[in-house]
């Protein structure tokens, strides 16, 4: 008890000064948490697919289309339970920042792929019997506020022309990891004005959603499928739809790794500040651990003291950094972040890497002040003017 009430004394004495230092520790773990979320919100959707669901593109890049026929061969190869058309549209609804999502699938066989979408039987039997539906993600109907029996009017970049749809469904998530910003439509309604403007383009596919038996045989199917289109026009890369969505996040790979870096880069900052700050109590306290020492308290008592302070400080600012990261994060997502993020949720993992960063701070900046207080001499210390 007397060592503690000891501790908490003299982390305190110079009270601007702990007060500085606990602030600057609350600042870099929030910001540290924030940075680190940040990261994980951009591996979000990679980290959310399926691990029995694989994506069939053109072996040559995206850009170039498929036959469509090839849903039919590929539905034949042992191990698929269902393939489904998903084609990428591009449209501008509105203006270029409201961007979001679009795509033309094969609506009745798609959907049963996701069970992680989870659509009203009304609204689903409404979108199917619409030409021109539309199915919204709840997360995006919120944050663009649209209802059902809308008309949205999207302008085409790939498919030039004026596009109208009809809100018809808006499908909920199965839980909170699920990402419900995608727009859909019928690849019917897009391949009919295909049809009209480019019939040399139409009953093509941009890429297959394919659902195996078993998500173990992932990799023989893949294979197989690939196989299977290895000497026709449009040769196929088929892999999992975490690697298909992983392939997008590579694309700004460098910026997320630079985000990362500075993260761990603000804890750097901050332990030089904290041990610049432990070096200069512990000098100033020279004289005191002298003292101690010569009315019997060993070379131990006085690292345990400064290695206990140092901790301490650390660990309130641990504390309050927790209790403020999830706030700003919610509140940063309900302002700018809903227009990039599909979610921005703190992990349980970042909470124990602050609280990892926060105790190694507090023990390294305590190492070097602790071992020279336990060494200095007792005349040399009595004579140590703060």
């Amino acid at each position: 008890m007397f060592f503690l009430k000891l501790v908490l004394r003299n982390a305190f004495r110079a009270r601007l000064r702990s007060a500085l230092t606990v602030l600057g520790l609350v600042i870099a773990l929030v910001a540290f948490g924030l940075l680190q979320t940040v990261v994980s919100s951009w591996y979000a959707g990679a980290n959310a697919a399926s691990s029995k669901r694989l994506v069939t593109r053109n072996a040559i890049s995206l850009v170039f289309p498929m036959p469509l026929y090839y849903r039919d061969k590929i539905l034949a190869v042992d191990g698929v339970r269902a393939a489904a058309v998903i084609n990428w549209f591009g449209g501008v609804w509105r203006d270029e920042k409201s961007f979001f999502a679009q795509f033309a699938v094969d609506s009745p066989h798609f959907f049963p792929m996701y069970p992680e979408f989870r659509f009203r039987p009304q609204q689903w039997q409404d979108f199917l019997r619409d030409r021109q539906g539309a199915a919204v993600g709840r997360q995006l109907a919120d944050l663009y506020g649209f209802k059902v029996g809308d008309r949205v009017a999207i302008r085409g970049t790939i498919y030039p022309g004026n596009w109208e749809f009809n809100v018809r469904a808006i499908y909920e998530g199965r839980d909170e990891t699920t990402i419900t910003r995608q727009f859909y439509f019928h690849y019917d309604y897009l391949n009919e004005f295909i049809k009209q403007r480019f019939p040399r383009a139409a009953i093509n596919a941009g890429t297959f959603a394919i659902e195996v038996d078993d998500a173990s045989r992932v990799a023989d199917v893949a294979r197989a499928i690939d196989a299977e289109f290895a000497n026709s026009l449009a040769a196929t890369l088929t892999e999992t739809e975490k690697a298909f969505q992983l392939s997008f996040v590579a694309m700004i790979e460098t910026i997320v790794q630079v985000i990362s870096g500075v993260s761990y880069i603000v804890i750097l900052i901050i332990f030089a500040v904290a041990a610049n700050t432990m070096a200069m109590t512990a000098r100033e306290r020279l004289a005191e651990y002298a003292t101690l020492k010569a009315l019997g308290f060993g070379p131990g008592f006085v690292a345990r003291l400064i290695f206990s302070e140092s901790l301490l400080i650390a660990l309130i600012g641990a504390a309050a950094a927790l209790l403020l990261t999830p706030v700003l994060a919610a509140g940063f997502f309900d302002t700018v972040g809903k227009s990039i993020f599909a979610r921005f949720q703190v992990a349980p993992s970042t909470y124990a890497l602050q609280i990892v960063a926060a105790a190694a701070v507090g023990v390294l900046a305590a190492l070097v002040p602790m071992v020279r207080s336990a060494r200095v001499k007792i005349v040399d210390g009595l004579r140590h003017v703060g």
